[in-house]
């Protein structure tokens, strides 16, 4: 595997169990595409890297394996799926309905305080795009539609979110160059300006463009990257 995995102890007031560790562990490491479409693997090659045992590995293995990123082939080696196109825009539907209620209902509760964090949000991710810093800029892109969520009073619809998104994930880390980031920070400036004029028509239309840009360009992602796609999977 060409990324190393770290072991990584989280402290929180219910600590997650090994499985929960290593599972994140391999979903940071396959969405973030350190371990693209195609990498085989074992769970002995995995525990013995995270200093672990073979059962936390499997049963990591397999929630992955739910979720669609990884093929277990019985006697051979386990296997991330390609990207599935029609995963994609399943999620992006998942998203987009999610998150135009919770948008319009943080536009309604946002506090200065509030919107003030997520100004501040918007600063760091413009200065990971000087950086050239995707995986951060990731980070950040990922922490203001969070925001949004907590703002309108319903934090685990990220979660919803979140779980839903990954296969989408793939498809923008592909994406996030610095003019896609830029694009991404764009909208994201435009979605706040908005919000602070509580604007509701103007929030859904550019939440809905934010979130709908992927289906227009994973045409043209799916030609630059097409060993990373499942075949016959091209949507015209």
């Amino acid at each position: 595997m060409g990324h190393d995995l770290k072991l990584q102890t989280l402290t929180q007031d219910r600590p997650p169990s090994v499985t929960d560790v290593v599972y994140g562990q391999l979903y940071d490491s396959i969405v973030g595409l350190h371990m693209p479409p195609g990498t085989k693997m074992s769970e002995a090659d995995v525990a013995k890297k995270l200093g672990v045992s073979r059962q936390p590995v499997r049963d990591a293995f397999y929630r992955l394996s739910q979720q669609g990123f990884l093929l277990i082939r019985p006697q051979r080696a386990t296997v991330v799926t390609k990207i599935s196109t029609a995963a994609v825009h399943k999620a992006r539907f998942i998203r987009t309905a999610l998150e135009l209620e919770t948008t319009c209902t943080a536009m309604k509760k946002a506090t200065p305080a509030d919107i003030a964090r997520l100004e501040d949000n918007l600063e760091k991710q413009k200065s990971a795009i000087s950086d050239e810093n995707r995986e951060r800029f990731h980070e950040l892109d990922d922490a203001f539609h969070a925001q949004l969520c907590a703002i309108a009073g319903h934090p685990e619809v990220w979660t919803l979110i979140k779980d839903n998104k990954a296969h989408m994930d793939r498809v923008r880390y592909l994406s996030l160059d610095r003019e896609g980031s830029q694009i991404a920070f764009d909208e994201h400036v435009e979605i706040l300006k908005a919000m602070k004029s509580k604007d509701k028509n103007h929030v859904i239309e550019l939440m809905r463009a934010h979130l709908n840009r992927i289906a227009k360009s994973i045409n043209t992602i799916h030609a630059a990257h097409t060993e990373f796609f499942e075949e016959d999977d091209h949507e015209n």
